[in-house]
């Protein structure tokens, strides 16, 4: 291959004791000299001129090792990371990104140093102005010093239990029926369908956009979920169909029913982004700016609805798939819980021996 075909070649002559003036050859400026294995300069019409070349561009790829660069590069490889849904991955892409560019070359002597734990809370605590951004960021870093430890690369995890900025209202989690028609009187077709599913299933946006036709027996709709809890098995779902689900699947089924059942206005299959873009456009001609209400509060909305229609918590598990302790927790952020019960029976019983 000609030396020109390589980019960042570098050169540089000097002259010998003899007078005569040698040139070298560099993989890159300021990088290593490009020399065989006894160490003999290497010219560009030398066989192994490419192949030094290209182990000087390999080994340039490798993280530095002993800091926190080399942590994350690890954490990339394991399966903790690979095994994240798709976008999960790419939200810790940008968050790493983050992370590296303020901490990269931060050695492990002082990751591990409980003086760094400051020095992080610092750097998220300059983004608090998006408490949701600033508690992901954290999570990131909490996560991957937490799979370092684990893998004995570091010995003390400095970002354990770090705490939450966001604290969600959670009278606003819910999609109240005004909300919901506000919504629907201004979206497509293709994206009041998606909201539909979501009420009468409980599921994920991931999940909805990608069940297929060959999913739905007419019946039931046969689930297997693309998030679950780390470490739990992936358990199938078997949702029974009836009401304004069955009417809605039953008259968008198309003669040759294959492929996602929701799809954008161009027929074609939802993209993760390309439905959170549509979304976020029809919830703001929805005029609903100032409800903090997102596509996955849906999920806790049907949870919700199916609890206020008497469905018990193991049934209401069934059907979205949460855990019995999940579909507990959210009841309970709801006013729906136990206590709710509570309170609601001992006032039957005090209206009861006093009211009258």
């Amino acid at each position: 291959m000609n030396r020109r075909k390589l980019p960042g070649v570098a050169t540089a002559s000097k002259r010998l004791a003899d007078g005569t003036r040698r040139r070298y050859y560099y993989a890159w400026r300021g990088g290593p000299m490009l020399k065989d294995e006894n160490g003999t300069p290497l010219l560009p019409n030398d066989p192994q001129f490419v192949v030094a070349y290209a182990a000087a561009h390999s080994e340039r790829k490798k993280p530095p090792a002993g800091n926190l660069f080399s942590l994350m590069a690890t954490f990339k490889s394991t399966t903790e990371y690979t095994s994240l849904a798709d976008k999960t991955r790419k939200d810790y892409l940008r968050f790493l990104k983050l992370i590296e560019n303020e901490f990269g070359t931060m050695p492990l002597a002082v990751v591990q140093d409980r003086r760094a734990r400051g020095k992080f809370k610092e750097w998220r605590d300059g983004m608090a102005d998006n408490p949701r951004t600033a508690d992901y960021a954290w999570t990131v870093l909490a996560r991957v010093l937490s799979v370092a430890k684990d893998r004995g690369l570091i010995a003390v995890n400095v970002c354990e239990r770090g705490g939450r900025l966001y604290e969600a209202d959670r009278a606003e989690q819910i999609w109240l029926d005004e909300y919901i028609k506000a919504f629907l009187a201004v979206a497509s077709k293709e994206l009041s369908d998606a909201l539909v599913m979501a009420l009468w299933t409980g599921q994920r946006q991931g999940t909805l956009i990608n069940i297929a036709w060959s999913q739905y027996d007419g019946k039931h709709l046969r689930l297997l979920p693309n998030k679950q809890r780390r470490g739990k098995k992936k358990m199938r779902l078997l949702i029974p169909v009836g009401g304004p689900l069955k009417e809605l699947l039953d008259s968008r089924r198309p003669e040759k029913a294959e492929g996602p059942i929701l799809r954008n206005s161009f027929g074609e299959p939802w993209t993760s982004d390309g439905f959170r873009a549509s979304w976020g456009k029809a919830f703001d001609r929805a005029k609903l700016g100032d409800v903090d209400l997102h596509f996955h509060d849906l999920r806790g909305t049907a949870v919700t609805r199916l609890a206020l229609s008497g469905c018990t918590v193991p049934q209401i598990a069934a059907i979205t798939g949460h855990s019995p302790r999940d579909v507990d927790e959210i009841l309970k952020a709801h006013y729906l819980g136990g206590q709710a019960e509570l309170a609601e029976q001992a006032h039957v019983k005090l209206v009861a021996a006093y009211g009258t």
